[in-house]
């Protein structure tokens, strides 16, 4: 399992938190252990910096933004909000649950 995120999983001041740390708080507290990947660039607004990172978010979504999750079944799902909503559903050690990297 993956987590590619911008540049870290820091706590951040922005309201609601920052979506690559709400990702992978997630994770953490259904039990998963993902391999965090940091893509760094800047992948929304009218300047972009592409990395190699961001690129293969790009292969594995069809955009650059993050957090990316890629499951071990090998689902790749985009949106912090719909990664928490898969680690809500799939604990670690249920079926199709994954875990560990």
């Amino acid at each position: 399992m993956k987590l590619y995120v911008c540049w870290g999983t820091f706590p951040s001041p922005r309201p609601g938190g920052h979506p690559c740390r709400n990702a992978h708080e997630a994770l953490r507290e259904a039990g998963h252990d993902p391999e965090v990947v940091k893509v760094h660039g800047l992948g929304v607004g009218p300047i972009k910096w592409t990395t190699d990172g961001r690129r293969e978010v790009e292969e594995l979504t069809g955009q650059q933004v993050v957090p990316v999750l890629v499951t071990d079944e090998g689902q790749a799902i985009n949106e912090s909000k719909r990664i928490i909503d898969w680690a809500g559903r799939n604990p670690a050690g249920s079926i199709g649950g994954g875990g560990g990297v």
